[in-house]
């Protein structure tokens, strides 16, 4: 953890061996919500805010950008259980707004500034 990080009661972080959680200045981590690290790195960039209940599921990686806003009972995930394909690193960048309940699926990419609606569902684009 770096320097100032804001926590709220009941947050959950779990580490796996070898596995890293970065949480950067002046994030703010919501009540209740979750980061499982199973492999891969979580970071948190600078400014950015984990909504309440809201959960970071890695076994690749994720990446938050810094002032990303995450919304309430989101979920940002970068493996699929229901899927084959091995678990690719998802990032949200600089800036960009993950509505309450959305969910941002493996190997997607959120582009700075970028909006995904509440219940949006954001996954990479797969080809045919």
């Amino acid at each position: 953890m770096h320097g100032s990080v804001h926590v709220e009661r009941g947050v959950r972080v779990s580490v796996a061996p070898g596995a890293r959680v970065v949480l950067e200045d002046g994030c703010r981590l919501g009540e209740r919500c979750r980061i499982e690290a199973n492999g891969g790195t979580v970071r948190i960039g600078p400014g950015a805010r984990i909504g309440e209940r809201a959960v970071l599921v890695a076994d690749a990686g994720i990446d938050v950008g810094s002032g990303c806003d995450v919304g309430g009972w989101a979920v940002i995930a970068d493996a699929d259980p229901a899927f084959a394909d091995a678990a690719a690193v998802t990032r949200v960048g600089d800036g960009a707004r993950i509505g309450m309940h959305a969910s941002v699926l493996a190997g997607a990419t959120v582009a700075p500034g970028d909006v995904v609606a509440p219940y949006e569902t954001r996954a990479p684009r797969r080809s045919a």
